[in-house]
């Protein structure tokens, strides 16, 4: 996937073209992608890199009005998806670990960056590490790493 359509992926929230997207009636697919990726914005995009931003809406908030563990865990999933098709990879599968270690709270309205690096990207798996950070100060938010299967293409 060329570096446009990963900027377009995580900025819309995944694909229209879904087979797996959501079986619900009524809802679209892929809501679960879009309604937490919602107001993402790519500050920076090369291979094996992708540094992204976004304000802390209160839809991702919880009981105690910081931005949710499972909002967290899923942008390190989804961004660290992401940074895997910056390398030329057309496809990945599921996830194998992930990772988070949670060391702040970010809280509604405050601006939060999000850093996704490849460490290792193989035949069969690739591995990432995402951080996310306060903007303003740089304090990390948390810190996750993400073990994707990637997607063996048919030599036949």
């Amino acid at each position: 996937m060329d570096l446009e359509s990963v900027k377009k992926y995580l900025e819309k929230g995944g694909g229209d073209d879904d087979k797996n997207g959501s079986t619900i009636e009524g809802l679209p697919l892929r809501f679960y992608e879009r309604f937490i990726m919602q107001g993402i914005h790519v500050d920076l995009i090369e291979p094996g890199r992708i540094i992204c931003s976004m304000k802390v809406p209160s839809r991702l908030l919880n009981s105690g009005n910081f931005l949710h563990g499972g909002a967290t865990a899923t942008l390190v999933d989804l961004v660290g998806s992401a940074v895997i098709f910056t390398l030329g990879a057309p496809a990945t599968g599921v996830s194998v670990e992930i990772n988070v270690s949670y060391l702040d709270a970010a809280y509604a309205g405050e601006e939060i960056e999000i850093e996704a690096k490849t460490l290792r990207v193989g035949k069969a798996v690739g591995v990432v590490s995402v951080e996310l950070r306060k903007k303003e100060s740089g304090k990390i938010i948390a810190q996750g790493r993400h073990t994707k299967y990637l997607a063996i293409t048919s030599k036949m």
